[in-house]
């Protein structure tokens, strides 16, 4: 048996919806997005340092959260596999990050075989904070608070442009994948659990 991660892509009832298709105006204002402000400090920060400041520019942000992978598609007009996940697991209670696409699911036993690990789990709320300095549904793929190691599933290379989160679960910023993952400084693996 293999071990996973939960679904983040959870789908929302049409009741959850029903206020808002009935308020065609209203809907057409939250699907808006701005650049203004829209990234996390921290983050723009870490563009800022890593000579980025273009990419600053280019995050949008929503008045709709962007927390998981399905909405943020959605809130862009993207696929869903064009979205980048950052998560963060604990191997031996080691913080490690995880870049995946917004798909996918990310395959514990093959991340605890790839790091060697004894056990890998997902982190608890408190660490990811501690780790990166960012909420769930924000995590950037870089510009963390501290140094954690990085794997990058191969998936993410199947598009031109992918989509990750600014440092909160309002914004994103489209980048190349490539070079998305030299900044978060990952190393390409296969880590995406394989359906029948």
């Amino acid at each position: 048996m293999t071990a996973t991660e939960p679904n983040a892509a959870e789908e929302h009832s049409p009741a959850e919806n029903a206020d808002t298709e009935n308020a065609p105006a209203e809907r057409a204002t939250t699907e808006k997005a701005t650049t203004e402000n829209a990234a996390h400090p921290r983050f723009a920060e870490a563009l800022q340092e890593l000579g980025l400041d273009e990419v600053t520019g280019r995050v949008r942000r929503f008045p709709d959260a962007t927390r998981t992978a399905a909405e943020a598609a959605a809130a862009i007009g993207c696929e869903l596999s064009q979205i980048c996940k950052s998560l963060i697991f604990a191997a031996d209670g080691v913080p490690v990050l995880v870049l995946m696409d917004g798909a996918s699911q990310v395959d514990l036993e093959l991340v605890r075989r790839e790091l060697g690990a004894e056990k890998v789990t997902r982190a608890k709320v408190d660490l990811v904070r501690e780790t990166t300095g960012y909420a769930i549904g924000g995590v950037p793929p870089f510009g963390h608070r501290t140094r954690t190691r990085v794997l990058a599933d191969r998936s993410l290379l199947d598009h031109d442009t992918v989509w990750a989160a600014a440092g909160t679960p309002h914004a994103v910023f489209p980048m190349d994948p490539k070079s998305l993952i030299a900044h978060a400084g990952g190393t390409l693996v296969d880590v995406r659990e394989r359906t029948a």
